[in-house]
Formats: C-alpha cells, sequence, structure tokens
C-alpha cells in the first residue's frame, strides 16, 4: 500500500498554484514530481514564499484552488509517494 504524503500550508495567506496568469500550474494531479519540488506559492503582504514538498511521488489531489485562503497547517496537495 502506497504512503499518501500532504504537503501543508507552513504559514497563512493566499495560495497560488501558478507563477503568473499565463503560466502552467506548478503541479497537477497525475504529475509525477520529485522531493523539493514547488507546489504553490503563499503570499503574504505582497511577499510570495514557495511551498515545497519534502517527498517526490505522484500528485493525486490539489486540495485547494487558486487565490484560495489558506492557513497555517491547511493541507494543499497530496502526493502518493513512490
Amino acid at each position: 500500500m502506497s504512503e499518501i504524503h500532504e504537503v501543508t500550508a507552513p504559514i497563512p495567506g493566499t495560495f497560488y498554484t501558478r507563477e503568473s496568469p499565463a503560466s502552467d500550474p506548478y503541479v497537477s494531479v497525475g504529475d509525477t514530481i520529485a522531493a523539493g519540488d514547488t507546489v504553490g506559492l503563499i503570499e503574504v503582504m505582497k511577499m510570495f514564499n514557495p511551498v515545497t514538498t519534502e517527498v517526490g511521488g505522484t500528485v493525486v489531489e490539489v486540495v485547494v484552488e487558486a487565490e484560495d485562503a489558506v492557513d497555517v497547517g491547511d493541507v494543499l496537495v497530496r502526493i502518493e509517494a513512490g
């Protein structure tokens, strides 16, 4: 059985799924990603902070929508580790 890893918000703010409106999303369901990859950005007072994953694997769910408000500990992305 595979382990599901949850990437959570390290700080409160506004979550962004892409660098700019014209950019592709950082991750989508089905993407294979590596440890250290950026899964999104959290904006706090016009400063954008990258959110990275500690494990590699396959993205199984992007939990929050673009520009959703998030709080510390909110689940952003779920990854099937492997």
